[in-house]
């Protein structure tokens, strides 16, 4: 085998892997992209509920401002990571967007609807053990019935699979 076959024939084998061209993805490839969305949205969903709760916000009002911050929170990590790979602030946008909008979406419609349908948990105080177990509870959650959601689009190509041709190796 040349050069040339051997380094693509080791870029496909490595797409594959991801999933970028269909097949193949692992869970364990889905789970990691939904880990890393994860993050993001557990920073920004927490500081809306601990935000929201201490300013006395209204159940409306604290999930609005932690979907906001979920949003800004996943979005800046994944900025962050491709931006320093090199990317301009404008790819850098549109990749972000690309790879974790539906991600987000699935996972603050499943931890706010647990937080919503708790009973108390909203009203809880954020010494209250019930606040804490219920938003705990909405986000592993959220990562357990996102993880297919990622597998699937990542095998599409999409979401987590559009951040993976910046990464760095």
């Amino acid at each position: 085998m040349s050069h040339e076959q051997h380094q693509h024939h080791s870029e496909h084998a490595h797409h594959a892997h991801h999933g970028h061209g269909g097949g193949g993805v692992t869970w364990a490839a889905a789970a990691q992209a939904t880990l890393h969305c994860l993050t993001g949205c557990a920073i920004g969903e927490i500081l809306g509920m601990v935000l929201g709760t201490a300013l006395g916000l209204h159940n409306g009002g604290t999930v609005v401002l932690s979907v906001l911050l979920a949003f800004v929170f996943g979005y800046a990590l994944t900025m962050r990571g491709v931006l320093k790979a090199g990317l301009d602030v404008r790819t850098a946008v549109k990749v972000a967007l690309a790879a974790d909008t539906v991600s987000i979406i699935v996972m603050e419609i499943i931890d706010n609807t647990v937080m919503v349908t708790v009973p108390g948990a909203m009203d809880a105080g954020l010494g209250d053990a019930l606040f804490w177990l219920a938003l705990a509870g909405s986000l592993v959650l959220a990562f357990v019935l996102t993880v297919p959601v990622n597998r699937w689009m990542i095998g599409k190509g999409r979401g987590h699979a559009v951040v993976h041709a910046y990464h760095q190796h």
